[in-house]
């Protein structure tokens, strides 16, 4: 799974994680190129209550 979230101060952070295992932090272009050029089986938005401008989001691979 890679991630793509907003942290407290609405810097985003990318991760791959491995369920169970992992949670690595990697560069935007590693998570750009992954999502470009992976074979995405499921998407899911995560939604922050009340707060309309950060658009955050896991893929499955």
């Amino acid at each position: 799974m890679y991630s793509a979230t907003a942290n407290k101060s609405g810097r985003m952070q990318y991760h791959k994680v491995k369920p169970g295992e992992s949670k690595l932090r990697i560069s935007r272009s590693e998570f750009i190129s992954t999502y470009n050029s992976a074979q995405i089986v499921s998407l899911r938005p995560i939604q922050s209550p009340g707060n309309d401008s950060e658009f955050q989001l896991e893929f499955f691979i």
